[in-house]
């Protein structure tokens, strides 16, 4: 069974478990206040990234659907879920919500 969310994503239903939460990462082009954009290994060398919350987990508060946030790059892992890519994180590796 498939839903739309607001953020446009069609996830199926799942339901991760404890501190765990489920988003889609967002790539992006950084550009500085001088309107320089960033070259991919910049990007890449930078500690966090951001995503789109998909679904939190059982025991998550704060962090809701759709909440955009920023984690830390090297924590979870990747999960390919009905031919979607996922990134699974837990909740402690959120440094900010937006």
């Amino acid at each position: 069974m498939h839903r739309s969310s607001r953020s446009g994503y069609n996830e199926c239903t799942m339901k991760p478990i404890g501190k765990y939460i489920v988003i889609k990462a967002i790539e992006e082009e950084i550009e500085t206040s001088s309107g320089l954009l960033l070259s991919a290994d910049d990007v890449a060398a930078m500690r966090y990234k951001k995503g789109r919350v998909v679904a939190p987990g059982s025991t998550v508060d704060v962090i809701k659907p759709d909440d955009l946030i920023h984690y830390d790059k090297n924590s979870g892992f990747t999960m390919m879920i009905n031919d979607e890519s996922y990134t699974i994180i837990q909740e402690r590796d959120v440094v900010v919500v937006i």
